[in-house]
């Protein structure tokens, strides 16, 4: 079981940091904060840089975390608040990627949530250094909420820059 987990981490890991480092630094076909910040701006997360930066960094942070299992249920509380956020500005699309659904960072968010139950595993700086005393339940639940939690700051905020575009797309129209 712990070689699965250190292969899990392993893969999600990898698979955040390449996602954090299209935005962070426009690597493996990223747009880079510029062209990113413009997308987020559609989505409604205002200023679109300095969240790009957040996110990329947040994304970052939690790739490092699982990678080296280290204080592994706060990794994964930030990829399920990162990936929740994502999700939700993509879900209008669909689920799957091809029509730019909510797919990738649904299955991000998901497997950081697994990760946060099951543990790092046997083969993670958790074990090693003697961090790993709460019950998987307990560590499941924290890093689900947590992260939950984490997401409703940005996800507001977006909530009321949509209403506001809106209510101001509506002024013009009358």
């Amino acid at each position: 079981m712990s070689v699965g987990l250190l292969l899990l981490r392993l893969l999600l890991a990898a698979l955040l940091f390449g996602h954090s480092t299209q935005k962070l630094l426009g690597w493996f076909g990223g747009a880079g904060p510029a062209g990113t910040a413009v997308v987020f701006e559609q989505w409604g997360f205002v200023p679109g840089r300095r969240l790009v930066l957040l996110a990329g960094a947040a994304e970052l942070l939690g790739a490092v975390s699982i990678a080296a299992g280290l204080v592994t249920p706060a990794g994964c509380a930030v990829v399920v608040g990162t990936m929740t956020v994502a999700a939700a500005a993509t879900a209008p699309n669909g689920f799957w990627a091809q029509q730019g659904g909510c797919e990738v960072p649904f299955c991000y968010g998901a497997l950081a949530a697994i990760l946060g139950f099951s543990g790092p595993g046997m083969w993670s700086l958790d074990a090693a250094l003697g961090l790993s005393s709460l019950s998987g339940y307990a560590r499941g639940m924290a890093a689900l909420g947590v992260g939950l939690l984490a997401a409703v700051v940005p996800l507001t905020a977006r909530a009321r820059e949509l209403r506001a575009r809106r209510n101001n797309h509506s002024e013009v129209a009358k």
